[in-house]
């Protein structure tokens, strides 16, 4: 053998180890957006249909890579072997290679449909129904309003949800095809612009989870987050009722110059929704009157803490490369309006504040 040979054989064996040991870190359940630590019936389902399908493939591999090396084997080509006897079909063999797959694909079918149709119906269609809205590249999650009117307390990029508990979502996009994706919990469902979808999930154990967008939808689809908070139903309840409360009335003096900075010349106003202001009714980013009560911010990117607020408002992009607020705001496109450092410390005391 050559050195090249040598040298490429070595490089493949090192790729297949490579390989098998990201496919092995990979499957580790303890990973936090890992499909193997399943939480959830519908995660469940999901988990149980995959080792199904894994284990019929195995099998499949395993008959037909047998024969294959048998075949290698016991007809190999030995010195002085005339030239073997020339056939054109073997009919048996053609009906057998031809019915077995159609009899795997059909023991497959079942657990599969099973699958779909227990994930497409919701077992409590009258429990709590939550409306998801993507957007690029934030989460909106609309709940009903606790006091039973028409209304909705609306929240971003944490969806809380009651523990053991059936939750109905009904999926919608404003702007491309995203992805609702919670791995613990449930497997994607497509958000699609003008064709809401629906899901149920249902998580056992109280604790956050991670969710993302699963379909590309832009520059910072990567980006685009967010948490699931599963808490006791006390808890959840009292959440809700905080949520549907107007915003905290600023007292401290650099908080009230940052909310006339916000609700005037920094226009933040144009694009977010602070409940009880009468000017910021903005709809193209998500709801800030709760903020300071999220335990993140950029759609799950940094942890909510005022250093981390404070370089989003100084350099959004550097936060979160392509996000809209960077590209469209005034405040980072006009020189003029750009923002002073007593200008962001303002707004970082009045957004602080809303909790």
């Amino acid at each position: 053998m050559s050195k090249i040979d040598r040298y490429s054989s070595r490089l493949v064996t090192v790729g297949l180890a490579v390989l098998l040991v990201l496919l092995a870190v990979g499957c580790t359940p303890e990973h936090n957006q890992s499909t193997f630590d399943a939480t959830g019936p519908v995660a469940r389902s999901q988990l149980n249909l995959f080792y199904w399908i894994l284990w019929t493939a195995v099998f499949v591999f395993v008959v037909v890579g047998g024969i294959l090396i048998y075949a290698a084997i016991r007809f190999r080509r030995k010195p002085g072997d005339p030239d073997p006897e020339q056939t054109h079909g073997n009919t048996p063999l053609e009906i057998g290679w031809t019915v077995a797959p159609a009899l795997i694909l059909a023991v497959v079918a079942v657990p599969t449909v099973t699958t779909i149709f227990y994930n497409a119906n919701s077992p409590d269609p009258g429990s709590l129904t939550i409306d998801v809205v993507g957007h690029q590249w934030w989460w909106e999650f609309n709940y009903p309003h606790p006091d039973g009117s028409d209304s909705v307390v609306t929240a971003a990029n944490e969806l809380h949800i009651p523990v053991d508990e059936v939750i109905n979502i009904n999926l919608d996009s404003k702007d491309v095809l995203h992805s609702f994706w919670i791995p613990k919990i449930a497997g994607k469902v497509d958000l699609v612009p003008n064709h809401p979808n629906q899901m149920w999930i249902l998580a056992e154990e109280p604790g956050e989870y991670y969710g993302q967008c699963a379909e590309f939808c832009g520059v910072a689809h990567a980006n685009m987050r967010f948490r699931v908070i599963a808490q006791s139903r006390p808890e959840f309840d009292a959440w809700l009722s905080t949520q549907a409360q107007d915003a905290v009335e600023p007292i401290d003096p650099l908080a009230l110059r940052g909310k006339a900075l916000f609700e005037g010349d920094a226009r933040c106003w144009s694009c977010h929704t602070v409940a009880g202001s009468k000017r910021a009714r903005g709809q193209q980013g998500p709801d800030l009157t709760h903020v300071a009560s999220r335990a993140h911010l950029a759609a799950g990117i940094v942890e909510n803490t005022q250093a981390n607020l404070r370089k989003w408002l100084e350099d959004p992009d550097a936060v979160k490369p392509g996000n809209l607020m960077a590209r469209d705001a005034e405040v980072y496109n006009d020189p003029v309006r750009e923002l002073t450092g007593a200008d962001v410390s303002a707004l970082v005391a009045y957004l602080r504040g809303l909790d």
